[in-house]
Parts: structure tokens; C-alpha cells; sequence
């Protein structure tokens, strides 16, 4: 074989590798906009939600930057006033993690859908493609509440065309071995099998990035 055969031949297989990569090869900056739960309240550094997140998606080869937008006590009309700012940073996808405090609160569903679809909207809008994570709400507010905030999350999923995770605590709520001792957040176990969970999801979010 000719030097200018195998150069040739070389630029090709390069060719070709560059065509067959997926989407997600390129640098991905991803909004984690949520409450404590993203923010990791009570947890060291670096084992939060975003944080682990991140590793995670660097171990199977994706190369991504989690942006920690999660505020402690934060409510879906907080994170809808702060969404703007939040949007500074050029985020190629999000993940929506609100309505929790909403639900603590028993504030009404009405308004928590709102607020969400308001935010979904926005970021559909830019073409920011939305993972959406649900949650349940407490039970102290009788069933008719409760029946009424947990359908928010499937009917605006359907309503966007957005993906849905539908209970981010899943595997992990009521179970005092992955919580912290206010049995509300999670401990660093905890928060690993819920982005252990949410992966696939994330995974798929990001394979919707258009460069």
C-alpha cells in the first residue's frame, strides 16, 4: 500500500467514524431545574442529583455538563420567575424537577399546572428539549387533592410531547436506609439510585439534542 492510499484510506475510516457518532458526542449542557431534592440539601459536595448525574453520564461516554439549578424551598412559581435567568446559561436540554413544595404546601394544583406549563412552554419553545420528573403528593390533604396534583405531571407530558419520569423518589421515598433523617430528602444512597433510575430517561433527552 502506497503513503497516499493510506492516507486516503485513514481521512475515510475518520470519515466514517465522525458520520456513525451519536448525537450526544459532542459537549451537552444540561438544566437541572428543580428544589432541594436537585439542589442537594443536607448532602457533602458532589453527591447531589446534578452532580452524580454528570458522572454518570461521563462513565457511559457522554459528554455532559449537569447544571445545578435547584433551590432549597423552592416552589413551581419560584422556578417559573427564575427561569429566565436560569436560561442564561444556553442549556441544550432540561430536566424539570417542581411541585413538590407545591404539594408540602397544599397548594392549589391548579396553580402548580400553571406554573409547570409555563415553563414547559418556554422551553419547548427554544427547542430545549424537557425531561419532566413527577411527583406525588402527600396524603394528609385528603384524596380529591391528591388525585388532582399527581394527574398534573401525565396530562402535561401528553399535552408537550415531553418525557416523563413519573415519581423521582421511586424506590427511594418512605425508606429510612436511603434518606436523611427529616425522611424527606435523600441520603447520597438514595440520590444514587434515583439517577441510576432516571438515567435511560437522561439518556434519551439528550439523544433529542440538535447541534
Amino acid at each position: 500500500m502506497t503513503y497516499r492510499r493510506f492516507k486516503l484510506g485513514l481521512a475515510g475510516a475518520l470519515a466514517f467514524l465522525l458520520l456513525a457518532a451519536p448525537a450526544w458526542a459532542a459537549p451537552v449542557k444540561i438544566l437541572a431545574l428543580g428544589t432541594s431534592l436537585t439542589q442537594g440539601f443536607g448532602l457533602p459536595p458532589g453527591t447531589e442529583i446534578p452532580a452524580v448525574l454528570q458522572d454518570q453520564l461521563k462513565a457511559k461516554g457522554v459528554n455532559a455538563t449537569v447544571i445545578n439549578a435547584g433551590v432549597s424551598g423552592d416552589t413551581s412559581a419560584g422556578g417559573l420567575s427564575r427561569l429566565d435567568w436560569s436560561l442564561a446559561d444556553h442549556p441544550d436540554a432540561a430536566i424539570v424537577e417542581l411541585g413538590s413544595n407545591d404539594a408540602l404546601r397544599g397548594i392549589d394544583p391548579a396553580s402548580t399546572e400553571s406554573n409547570l406549563s409555563a415553563i414547559i412552554a418556554k422551553l419547548t419553545a427554544k427547542h430545549i428539549p424537557v425531561l419532566l420528573l413527577g411527583m406525588r403528593a402527600p396524603k394528609n390533604f385528603g384524596p380529591e387533592y391528591e388525585a388532582r396534583f399527581n394527574a398534573i405531571y401525565p396530562k402535561l407530558a401528553r399535552q408537550y410531547h415531553v418525557r416523563l419520569y413519573p415519581f423521582v423518589l421511586d424506590g427511594v421515598a418512605l425508606n429510612p436506609k436511603l434518606n436523611q433523617a427529616d425522611g424527606i430528602h435523600p441520603n447520597p444512597a438514595g440520590v444514587k439510585i434515583i439517577v441510576g433510575r432516571i438515567v435511560p430517561d437522561v439518556l434519551k433527552l439528550v439523544a433529542q439534542v440538535k447541534h
